[in-house]
């Protein structure tokens, strides 16, 4: 069997023990489609209503995809805990999370099955190139001072830790359990990445596209008050290990290799077998 076909076998098998999870938030406008394409590439697809008062629910109508919704506003971290739980209980081996606004690409899912091919444990993240990430000033500097912190705490170079185009494996989020309360919000996503890395969860990267919000609502992260909440977070986990030196001349000095990509694929240059 050549290793395309078993390649494509694989992601196909993969494409049914994997979840992907829509946490929504006043999206109406645009999760209907991002679910609908999310489909397409991944038969197990959840989008938790976040107590969204402009008709999520009604817009995901008649669409094959399963639909949680939280009585009040939980906030992001909140309704990806439930997510996750619920695609665990239904034997998901990992959870693939997307945002509902437009900007990632379900068509890009694939490129996260390609990695698990080689590296079925690992926590796998969705790096915008640069130039993308450019696009506002003060929220680039904001995600380079939280990468930088970041990767401190996790005693390796982290990059584009605030994306939310992600697969995480499914004993990572059975094993480390990190607070999801709606005031950790973002921070989650950053304080599990920090736990993984401690637990030695190999991460992965793949360079995925960004479109601009295409919806009517703004974003909901807050580049102040969010860094600002995962400083802290990330601070208190230092101060906790002594200021962690190593740590700091591992992202400084050392790059570490689980924190090198596999393999990087923009969307152009995907192998002609996932492209769908």
């Amino acid at each position: 069997m050549s290793s395309m076909l078993r390649d494509t076998l694989h992601e196909e098998r993969a494409a049914g023990l994997y979840w992907v999870v829509i946490p929504s938030y006043n999206e109406a406008a645009t999760v209907r489609e991002v679910a609908a394409r999310a489909r397409r590439q991944c038969p197990n697809v959840i989008v938790v209503d976040d107590g969204s008062v402009d008709g999520t629910v009604q817009a995901l109508a008649g669409l094959d995809v399963t639909v949680l919704r939280n009585d009040e506003n939980r906030g992001k971290a909140g309704s990806l805990m439930r997510g996750f739980d619920h695609a665990l209980a239904h034997g998901a081996v990992g959870v693939m999370t997307l945002d509902a606004d437009g900007q990632h690409s379900p068509e890009e899912i694939p490129l996260f099955l390609e990695q698990t091919v080689q590296y079925p444990a690992a926590f796998i993240i969705g790096i915008r190139r640069q130039d993308q990430r450019q696009t506002s000033f003060w929220r680039y500097t904001a995600n380079r001072i939280a990468d930088f912190w970041i990767g401190w705490a996790a005693g390796m170079p982290i990059e584009d830790s605030q994306s939310g185009f992600r697969l995480y494996p499914a004993r990572l989020l059975r094993t480390v359990r990190v607070p999801h309360g709606r005031q950790e919000s973002f921070v989650y996503e950053s304080e599990i990445l920090i736990e993984a890395a401690r637990q030695g969860v190999a991460l992965k990267q793949v360079i995925v596209s960004v479109t601009p919000r295409s919806g009517p609502s703004p974003s909901h992260f807050r580049p102040l008050t969010d860094i600002a909440g995962i400083i802290r977070m990330v601070a208190w986990k230092l101060v906790s290990r002594g200021l962690y030196p190593r740590g700091l001349y591992r992202i400084c000095f050392k790059r570490t290799e689980s924190a090198r990509p596999a393999h990087q694929y923009h969307r152009q240059e995907l192998p002609e077998h996932i492209h769908k």
